[in-house]
């Protein structure tokens, strides 16, 4: 009894799901909102709603150092530099993958040696000179201060912030590879 219906709910039609006896078709053919498209649910019709305050991503880790005022941020980078330790090796293989990420997020700023003098600045297209990465300064300062600053930028202001683009591992490569520079 069973295998006629079976064989009649199937069908040659790719296009063509054959038929539903279970009656649930919204369980097959969900009805859902695009993300931009107006919804009558929410009191703002929008369809895309902000996480509610607190809320953290699974897999994500808040950043513990927020910076408000230029104050906060000298404080917080420099407690970075003590408590934050970079977790990777700087092995030939994470190296490598610091360079290519290198290449793909800082060299257009601090050039290929490290040396502040990428095309944006020799195009005169960002007209204060970035940060040489090889001297003194830079090569003085420990790995969380680095963290800290490719996170959430410069205190000064010149270098914005990259910790939305850049996953906080790749971070780390990016200064094993910085600090390969200086070798």
């Amino acid at each position: 009894m069973i295998i006629p219906f079976a064989l009649l709910s199937c069908n040659k039609d790719k296009n063509n799901p054959g038929y539903d006896y279970m009656g649930v078709r919204d369980m097959y053919y969900t009805k859902y909102y695009k993300a931009y498209s107006p919804n009558l649910i929410f009191r703002d019709s929008l369809t895309n709603q902000m996480p509610v305050t607190g809320a953290v991503a699974r897999g994500h880790m808040p950043f513990p150092y927020p910076g408000a005022t230029i104050t906060d941020r000298v404080i917080n980078q420099t407690l970075a530099g003590v408590q934050l330790v970079n977790p990777l090796a700087g092995d030939t293989g994470t190296i490598a993958e610091g360079k290519r990420l290198y290449t793909i997020f800082c060299v257009d700023c601090h050039g290929d040696q490290g040396k502040g003098d990428g095309y944006l600045y020799t195009s005169g297209l960002f007209p204060a000179k970035p940060r040489s990465l090889v001297e003194t300064f830079i090569t003085s300062k420990p790995d969380g201060e680095l963290y800290y600053v490719i996170t959430m930028g410069s205190i000064s202001g010149l270098m914005g912030p990259h910790g939305s683009q850049i996953a906080p591992e790749k971070r780390w490569k990016i200064i094993n590879y910085i600090r390969s520079l200086s070798n």
